[in-house]
């Protein structure tokens, strides 16, 4: 094993994958004179050029449709876009062609591409740069979801993402690019779909994914000290999503709870409590609980973001609400 930082990870993923396949190419804004934004593909335009490593001009509609063209010439298209907020300008080239063009040929042409970049908050960016579009995508049929959470997880995904025959939103988050963590030395992948215990308990179930997962931990760990027992699960993936990982574990904790960096209307946490209330409704002692940012656009003052953003307070308080704990 190594300790290598998340964004290296994600170049490694890149490197690796581009080493092996002449198909695979990365897209987007500042990736290859300036090594990436967030410094994700640093090195890359030194060992793969310029014809592979594309700096793009600011405009997200029009290379994400190139890249996507690309992809019924036999290219497997890396996009990376320097953040998710920004995907908004060229989500029709996602939504209306990425996620269609398999279905709209009747199978002729497959789009192996990854949308990739930040998302979510990431400090003081303001209301129109700290927006989390995870269910956006979700609810699209034809795209995958992706949200690693720390450097192992995300390099193993993102070399499955960019092996795969469909389009892949993968999600990562300015705030973790400095992260470190170990990945093995040699090749893996973890496959998609598949969400992961980080921590096994036997009171109660928390769910989340990405960096808000981090205050999960944390909450585990204060719990603890009281003598509650926090069972932790990474989705990972958010499309396909991984409802047995869950119904198992709700139903040896038979309580659950959902963390998640998003508005609470219509998004994954919903999701999650009308599948768990389908599956395991009879395994249930207490209703399921979700915690969301709050209901309004990210606000700029560090006091308000504070308060907007949900935290390991938070966490302890609902899980003690579904213990009936005061």
């Amino acid at each position: 094993m190594k300790t290598i930082q998340f964004r290296e990870a994600i170049c490694e993923a890149m490197s690796e994958e581009m080493r092996l396949d002449e198909s695979v190419y990365l897209i987007g804004e500042e990736v290859a004179e300036y090594n990436g934004a967030y410094k994700a593909s640093k090195g890359m335009l030194d060992e793969f050029g310029e014809k592979r490593v594309i700096d793009a001009p600011i405009a997200e509609l029009g290379f994400g449709g190139i890249a996507v063209g690309s992809t019924m010439t036999g290219n497997r298209p890396i996009v990376e876009y320097m953040t998710f907020n920004f995907a908004l300008v060229g989500i029709d080239q996602i939504i209306n062609n990425a996620a269609k063009i398999r279905q709209m040929s009747g199978g002729q042409f497959p789009c192996p591409i990854v949308f990739r970049g930040p998302t979510a908050s990431a400090g003081q960016l303001g209301a129109t740069h700290s927006q989390a579009f995870e269910n956006w995508f979700a609810n699209t049929p034809g795209l995958k979801v992706v949200v690693p959470s720390n450097p192992y997880d995300a390099k193993g995904l993102l070399k499955a993402s960019i092996r795969d025959n469909d389009p892949v939103i993968f999600m990562e988050s300015e705030q973790m690019y400095g992260d470190k963590g170990e990945v093995p030395e040699g090749e893996y992948i973890i496959p998609l779909g598949v969400a992961d215990v980080k921590r096994a308990g036997t009171d109660v179930t928390v769910v989340s994914f990405g960096k808000i997962i981090k205050e999960a931990y944390k909450a585990a760990d204060e719990l603890a000290k009281e003598g509650i027992s926090v069972e932790v699960i990474d989705l990972r993936t958010i499309r396909p999503l991984d409802i047995d990982a869950i119904i198992t574990s709700v139903k040896k904790t038979n309580r659950l709870v959902i963390l998640e960096e998003a508005w609470p209307y219509g998004n994954i946490s919903t999701e999650i409590s009308y599948q768990v209330q389908e599956k395991a409704f009879d395994f249930l002692d207490a209703p399921v609980k979700r915690i969301n940012t709050a209901d309004t656009p990210a606000p700029f003052s560090p006091v308000l973001l504070e308060e907007w953003l949900p935290d390991y307070k938070d966490v302890i308080k609902e899980v003690k609400e579904v213990l009936y704990v005061k």
